[in-house]
């Protein structure tokens, strides 16, 4: 019998928590730098905030629900969220040591709302998905 480490960790679902680590050290290397300029668009930080950890929350579901969308349901929507949220919560606490960087409460607000709605929006499509099955 051979073994074939790829189809294992294919099997076993790891690499897709490997990829929400790997996402998760992305958001902790681009926070412990000096903040982006940004061009003066108001609240485009908070834009950026609800977009990366919606994003998080996405990829956070796909591994929870084992790589098939459509059998997100709300306790995975939740969950998805609440770990997304959780780690907004902890980066903020990193910036507050980072010089140059600053913690902020509408920082995780932002970050709790976008991941929100990406849980939600994948929530709604595992909700149709299955029924059209």
């Amino acid at each position: 019998m051979r073994f074939d480490v790829v189809s294992r960790l294919r099997a076993s679902g790891v690499w897709r928590w490997a990829v929400v680590a790997a996402y998760t050290a992305a958001i902790f290397f681009a926070s412990s730098g000096r903040g982006p300029d940004l061009a003066p668009v108001a609240h485009a930080d908070k834009l950026l905030h609800a977009g990366a950890y919606g994003v998080l929350a996405g990829l956070a579901a796909w591994a929870l629900a084992n790589g098939r969308l459509h059998a997100v349901t709300a306790g995975v929507a939740l969950v998805a969220w609440a770990m997304a949220t959780a780690y907004g919560a902890s980066d903020e606490l990193h910036q507050y040591f980072v010089p140059g960087r600053q913690s902020d409460w509408r920082d995780l607000a932002a970050d709790a709302i976008g991941a929100a709605a990406v849980a939600g929006a994948l929530w709604a499509w595992g909700i149709i998905a299955r029924g059209s099955e």
